[in-house]
């Protein structure tokens, strides 16, 4: 492993040298984070589809382009691959107490962990009482870049590890129908606000002042809904993304036989035929 890794670097330090590659010689770690956020995603999707082969060539990718930044950062002298290798290890020493008897965060840890619940508690104890990573919340350390799914089930669990949550799955429930409800009135007012009005904003519109108030009023309320439909994934372990990625794929799939067999048997997709679209969507499924 170590020549494959030290191959890895031998060869990026080549693509970055006088007469290497233009393009990598170009490169900036703030210039490389899409590509790095674009090959996690297709990470992501390689291990979603089980595909082995596939997953080996991304986890490839995605360690390419961590290990090219890392190796940016230390041609600017601001720290080493191996500094990077070090605190990572030292780290993941450091908040497993349980395994290691050398770890700086056995003073955090009142007990052997039972489960993950248990290792997760001692995970932000050390954090927060040995790495001094304590901030005014809890939830400053959710990323701003995560997508808004992400960011709202992260939120939401740092949330409950201050025991700011519900104490059943019965007042989750209650509280996403509450949230339904008012996405209901809302929709009414923007209703009532563009009676007589061929305009149909698709957030707000700034001819209408009413209709604006409405319509932000309804993004709102939708937006409460979302969130309180993402905590109740929470409470049934289930993660929002990755379950409306499987609902994302099977909707492409469907649509797509949708699209062939009404090509195939010359029959157009426009409203007056939308009994035949539902027919081959129900045989898609």
């Amino acid at each position: 492993m170590r020549n494959s890794f030290q191959n890895l670097l031998d060869t990026i330090k080549t693509l970055r040298a006088p007469g290497g590659c233009p393009w990598d010689i170009d490169q900036t770690p703030l210039s490389m984070r899409h590509d790095l956020l674009e090959e996690c995603f297709e990470t992501i999707d390689a291990i979603t589809k089980n595909d082995a082969q596939h997953a080996r060539e991304e986890l490839g990718d995605l360690m390419f382009n961590a290990l090219v930044m890392c190796y940016m950062f230390e041609q600017r002298g601001d720290f080493t691959i191996d500094d990077v290798f070090d605190d990572v290890n030292a780290k993941i020493i450091r908040r497993h107490p349980h395994v290691f008897e050398q770890s700086e965060g056995k003073s955090q840890m009142e007990k052997k962990p039972l489960d993950s619940a248990e290792v997760l508690v001692n995970w932000d104890k050390i954090k927060e009482n040995v790495e001094g990573r304590k901030s005014e919340s809890v939830l400053d350390s959710v990323p701003d870049n995560f997508s808004s799914l992400e960011k709202s089930l992260k939120m939401m669990k740092k949330a409950a590890k201050k025991n700011f949550d519900w104490t059943s799955i019965e007042q989750v429930k209650a509280k996403f129908r509450e949230e339904l409800c008012e996405v209901q009135e809302a929709e009414q007012e923007v209703s009532e606000a563009r009676k007589n009005l061929a305009e149909k904003p698709f957030t707000v519109s700034s001819s209408n002042e009413n209709l604006n108030a409405a319509q932000l009023h309804l993004e709102e309320e939708i937006g409460d809904a979302i969130m309180a439909f993402v905590n109740y994934s929470r409470w049934v372990s289930v993660d929002p993304e990755i379950a409306l990625d499987r609902s994302i794929r099977k909707f492409k799939k469907r649509f797509q036989f949708v699209e062939k067999s009404m090509e195939e048997n010359g029959i157009p997709m426009d409203k007056n035929h939308l009994d035949e679209m539902i027919k081959f969507w129900n045989e898609a499924k």
